[in-house]
């Protein structure tokens, strides 16, 4: 199964575009005080007082670049990504990389004084990090570079980009370095949700595997008539896998990712797996 029309903007992605939007111009034109930036900003040793900020600080950033980057990533990764884990997943999905970077904050700041910080960092690198599981082999065009990028080489370098600042500025990089906790918490609950779906899977076939005992005694031996047998139960044709494929996508389409059976997402995983063989 290929990301097809990735730039197809879906409903959660939309509302998350819109509202990162609607916060960042409220800053720059209605709140433009510092009070705004500090009560929405998340920091370790303010979070007690200021609950509210592990989920403000996803919604607002620095500046103008600062959100173009982070927009940009969702708008690229979000799509495909909604559309394979459903609009409710992906959006607990998103708010869990979201509380990634809080998480490792208050770890970092057992040790050093982290700055408070904003953005949807640490939410749309655990998206894009999702996209590059679920379909590994796709390459992506990056302006300006007139070749496609391997999307798991283009996710490696955002969590570059986000180390950088502190590699060369440990003390001021602290609040980058927490972003990365987005990575941390999306491989682990892609993991995790990986496993418990093979361990379903393995509950599915156990309980369809029934033996069946067929007792049979010779009619010489027995000195009875043979009995007439039952008549035997009509095997239906396998599933044309074309028809299959459609009836699975539409299913997809219509209640996401998340509504599809075991069985069929393993159908799935084989045709996906033919086709690149192909």
């Amino acid at each position: 199964m290929t990301p097809a029309s990735s730039f197809l903007v879906t409903p959660w992605v939309r509302r998350l575009l819109a509202a990162n939007l609607v916060v960042y111009v409220l800053t720059a034109t209605v709140f433009t005080g510092p009070w705004f930036a500090n009560a929405v900003a998340f920091s370790p040793e303010a979070a007690a007082g200021r609950p509210w900020t592990f989920g403000t600080y996803m919604f607002a950033h620095a500046g103008l670049l600062h959100l173009a980057v982070n927009m940009l990533v969702l708008l690229m990764f979000g799509p495909a990504v909604e559309r394979r884990m459903g609009g409710g997943a992906f959006l607990r999905y998103f708010v869990l990389c979201g509380l990634g970077a809080p998480a490792v904050a208050f770890a970092m700041s057992l040790f050093f004084d982290v700055a408070p910080f904003v953005g949807a960092s640490a939410a749309v690198f655990g998206v894009a990090l999702a996209f590059a599981l679920a379909w590994p082999q796709a390459r992506i065009f990056v302006f300006p570079l007139p070749w496609p990028v391997p999307v798991q080489a283009l996710v490696a370098i955002l969590a570059v980009m986000d180390l950088a600042p502190f590699v060369l500025d440990p003390a001021g990089g602290l609040a980058h370095l927490a972003h990365l906790g987005g990575f941390v918490l999306g491989f682990a609950y892609l993991k995790g949700e990986g496993l418990m779906e093979r361990r379903a899977a393995v509950a599915v076939e156990r309980r369809r595997e029934t033996p069946v005992l067929v007792a049979h005694q010779p009619a010489a031996e027995s000195g009875e008539a043979p009995s007439e047998a039952p008549p035997a139960r009509p095997v239906a044709a396998p599933h044309d896998p074309t028809q299959e494929m459609d009836r699975v996508l539409e299913k997809i389409s219509r209640q996401g990712l998340g509504s599809l059976t075991a069985a069929e997402r393993r159908f799935l995983d084989e045709m996906s797996r033919q086709m690149r063989r192909r």
